[in-house]
């Protein structure tokens, strides 16, 4: 049973933030002064297996990074979205490319520049060490910090929800 108010059956798309989501919010610096991150390898595993269920899967950060990219292409994601100062107009976009509406849509944020994100779609999600703004808008809040599993744990109940979690084959491997 799921721990989302939400009708999870619904969902058929998830935009995910990078930095305080799917990386914690405190990342190392090169010595070139550019952010390093960290990345959940549960997270990868259920964002690969979404992905081949053909949940339609993206990220949108506001990060500059070649690393975020080849990660999540890696991971089967293609609309990775870098350097996005203003996302809601490219979100709004994303889901009419995607012909989705916007309550088959979640969307995992952790700080204001995810504020109107989280307010345009079905399902709001924020990790346990949001924004306290963004916590309040959330319509869940999933038990554990940014970067040690939010995608898994949001993905699992979603894909639990709609009958694609370790039913068939391809889910016992990358």
């Amino acid at each position: 049973m799921s721990r989302i108010d939400y009708d999870l059956r619904k969902i058929c798309g998830i935009v995910f933030d990078v930095d305080g989501v799917l990386s914690p919010s405190t990342i190392p610096m090169s010595e070139e002064g550019m952010p390093l991150r960290m990345v959940n390898i549960k997270d990868g595993y259920a964002l690969q297996l979404a992905v081949k269920h053909g949940y339609k899967i993206a990220i949108i950060t506001g990060a500059d990074t070649k690393a975020v990219t080849v990660r999540f292409n890696g991971l089967g994601i293609k609309d990775v979205f870098l350097k996005v100062a203003m996302k809601l107009p490219l979100l709004e976009k994303w889901i009419e490319e995607n012909g989705l509406k916007p309550e088959e849509v979640a969307y995992v944020g952790d700080d204001i520049p995810d504020y109107q994100c989280m307010q345009h779609v079905g399902l709001s999600v924020a990790p346990a060490d949001a924004a306290m703004e963004i916590k309040e808008i959330a319509r869940y809040i999933s038990p554990v910090n940014g970067g040690y599993g939010v995608a898994r744990d949001l993905l699992e109940q979603v894909m639990r929800a709609n009958g694609d979690w370790m039913t068939v084959e391809k889910a016992f491997g990358w």
